[in-house]
């Protein structure tokens, strides 16, 4: 089954100096058909103002991801000593049993606009976590592995059976990747255009696949370099 998630259907929220589109329901949107995916609960992609941000607010039991598409974003938590991520870098905070953080614009003159992205982890109340994965200048084509199991594989050491790859496609270059119908996978455009299983998606938009085995083929369109994440999950269940 694959699921198709435009772009045009997500949840808006609007704040003055945040504009926030959540593909899964989040906050003040509410949609029962769209609660998460798997043990993924929550991508917000946030366009933030210049000094503006959110302000320090508490988690638990949660893993949260913050992928930078550009500008700069600044953390501060209880877990960590805080930071400024990029464009490209990721950074993971794993809330475990309770954790206070803030995330603010590092810049005062220019936007940041990055993904938040929350995972449920497979153990409760653990000990709170964080760490920062820098950018990466992968091949053309090339999936990059961001994250994975306790950093089995490489990357951050999320407390899930996840493993989270950036691809990124120039116009044309094309990518391949075999699914398992064992397991779950979704496919996020972060920007830019591609053609994924003979569908065009523009950034925003999302597949979901389940109970897939065929093999996935990505091209590039448009003119300039399409951004992707893709998510390889743990079945439900």
């Amino acid at each position: 089954m694959i699921i198709e998630r435009p772009s045009s259907a997500r949840g808006q929220v609007q704040a003055g100096w945040l504009d926030s589109r959540h593909t899964f329901s989040f906050g003040g949107y509410y949609d029962p058909a769209w609660m998460g995916f798997g043990a993924l609960r929550v991508i917000n992609e946030d366009r933030v103002d210049p000094g503006a941000g959110f302000a320090p607010h508490r988690h638990a039991n949660m893993e949260i991801l913050s992928y930078v598409l550009s500008g700069r974003l600044a953390h501060q938590g209880s877990a960590d000593d805080g930071g400024v991520i990029g464009a490209g870098e990721l950074q993971w905070m794993s809330a475990g049993h309770g954790v206070e953080h803030s995330e603010y614009n590092a810049s005062d003159s220019e936007p940041v606009h990055f993904l938040q992205i929350w995972v449920q982890p497979d153990r409760l109340n653990a000990q709170p976590a964080y760490a920062k994965r820098e950018a990466v200048a992968a091949a053309d084509g090339e999936f990059v592995l961001l994250a994975s199991r306790d950093g089995a594989h490489g990357g951050l050491p999320v407390r899930q059976d996840l493993r989270l790859y950036s691809l990124a496609l120039t116009p044309g270059s094309s990518a391949r990747r075999l699914l398992d119908a064992g397991r779950l996978y979704w496919l996020q455009v972060a920007q830019g255009r591609v053609e994924a299983g003979g569908r065009t998606l523009e950034a925003g938009d999302a597949l979901g696949f389940r109970d897939e085995s065929a093999e996935l083929v990505l091209t590039g369109l448009g003119d300039s370099t399409a951004d992707l994440l893709f998510f390889d999950l743990p079945p439900v269940g």
